[in-house]
């Protein structure tokens, strides 16, 4: 991972929503990079940088209180579940708080309580020993409305409710962690597109935990995440290419469901499971911009941006962006990356 390091000063961490700092969602900073090079814009200039004809594809996916107060034999820590494998199994992050992540010194087959709910341990996940399989002995849905919080680190500065981690597009339960590339769209944003030209289909990929504390030097192994590309959206992806307009996923979630679906030659519907890494040697063949966050230094998340706009410009991007003092992470600034194909 050291391939994808750089220096950003802890200070640029957002630690509060754009609307706790007076600019509301839309008002978030937008760095803009292409073939042509890098500008600086607000978010609701947005629409100003995109065409009739374009596509957005967002995700729906809304964000669900998976952080759960629990207690076993190690005494009280937080259980953060991250994704659902049905039948009350889950992948989940036992962390002491959202300060401190852990590992948490389990062993497979044992019993702890998480929101009053029992649970059995079951094995960690191979290659990423923060995260376990567990399964919920009885039924989780009201506990976890009841008792259930959104997933915080501990960089985010104190508590914000369930409201703060939906965005616009939220119709589908299911992330543990916010789709965070469509938070700063408004409904203002999304009329000025739609005044343009602008078409918007929709994906959903249920995200999970992307907590980074002691990222090693390799990448790690990608759990796999539930997601649908539907025969609408297919069908937009394609005809939007076809008639010469751009293809822009909102977040790396989006991107990631539209190149699992990929056949060799367009994009088919699809829905399951992806484990798919995006990065240096696995070329974007379903879009032509990406919106997302700013990432930090060796995530696979930057790999993927990498891989997407090309290395020497995101580089060029991200030191611009240091030097301006953008703001990283989900309540942070926002990044517009065209490949270096479309015009």
């Amino acid at each position: 991972m050291s391939g994808f390091d750089f220096e950003r000063p802890k200070e640029l961490e957002a630690t509060m929503p754009a609307e706790e700092r007076g600019i509301g969602r839309d008002g978030v900073r937008l760095l803009v990079t292409g073939p042509s090079g890098v500008e600086h814009a607000s978010f609701r200039d947005l629409p100003e940088h995109l065409r009739a004809g374009d596509l957005l594809v967002i995700n729906e996916s809304a964000t669900v209180p998976a952080s759960l107060p629990a207690h076993g034999r190690w005494g009280d820590f937080r259980l953060n579940l991250s994704t659902d494998y049905g039948g009350g199994t889950w992948l989940a992050e036992p962390r002491w708080g959202a300060a401190q992540p852990g590992p948490i010194p389990m062993d497979p087959g044992t019993e702890f309580e998480a929101a009053g709910v029992p649970f059995r341990t079951i094995e960690p996940f191979p290659g990423i020993e923060r995260l376990w399989f567990v399964r919920a002995l009885t039924d989780l849905s009201g506990p976890m409305r009841e008792l259930g919080t959104p997933i915080q680190y501990a960089y985010v500065r104190r508590p914000y409710p369930l409201t703060t981690y939906q965005t616009v597009f939220a119709r589908v339960p299911g992330s543990s962690e916010m789709p965070s590339a469509g938070r700063p769209f408004t409904p203002r944003v999304v009329r000025a597109i739609a005044e343009r030209g602008i078409r918007i289909a929709s994906v959903w990929l249920h995200a999970g935990v992307s907590s980074l504390e002691g990222a090693g030097t390799t990448l790690p192994p990608v759990y796999p995440e539930p997601f649908e590309v539907g025969r609408t959206t297919a069908d937009l992806v394609n005809r939007a290419r076809s008639e010469g307009g751009r293809v822009v996923a909102v977040g790396t979630t989006v991107l990631r469901a539209l190149e699992t679906s990929w056949d060799g030659g367009q994009v088919v519907p699809r829905r399951g499971f992806t484990r798919l890494v995006l990065g240096p040697g696995r070329s974007v063949r379903s879009v032509d911009g990406l919106i997302t966050g700013l990432h930090d230094p060796r995530t696979s998340h930057l790999a993927l941006v990498f891989a997407f706009a090309g290395e020497h410009s995101v580089r060029a991007a991200y030191a611009e962006a240091v030097e301006r003092r953008y703001l990283w992470h989900e309540f942070g600034d926002s990044h517009l990356a065209w490949a270096a194909r479309a015009s």
